[in-house]
């Protein structure tokens, strides 16, 4: 039987010179791979994400793509992306799902399970 299934792995970084602690405002990017291991072809076509500051405010934010583009991934394929986001607070945390699509059409949620975003000096 085929399967569909993408998975995700994070790495995460502080942009201290995007941000301002004055101003109450850090950068954070993170590089998010995408890899198909499921044994049919598919496509990332949107994304969902919910993002928290350590206050408890969230964002949402929901749209076509990842950066500009919609990979399709071949079983064993991987893209690789960066992008960022701002905070109102030195740490917060993201979580989401990319909507998928198999070749021959069904579709399926990937999750993407909750990352930390944190200024080196706001762990301890």
């Amino acid at each position: 039987m085929s399967t569909a299934q993408f998975t995700c792995s994070v790495v995460t970084q502080y942009l201290p010179e995007q941000s301002s602690a004055a101003d109450s405002v850090y950068a954070f990017a993170y590089t998010i791979t995408i890899r198909n291991t499921g044994t049919v072809t598919a496509q990332l076509v949107a994304r969902h994400w919910q993002i928290a500051d350590a206050l408890g405010r969230t964002e949402e934010v929901r749209g076509l793509a990842v950066v500009g583009h919609q990979p399709v991934l071949k079983p064993g394929e991987q893209f690789e992306y960066t992008s960022w986001t701002r905070l109102a607070t030195p740490r917060g945390r993201m979580q989401g799902t990319f909507f998928c699509i198999t070749e021959d059409a069904h579709w399926f949620d990937t999750p993407v399970p909750a990352f930390e975003l944190a200024q080196a000096q706001a762990l301890h």
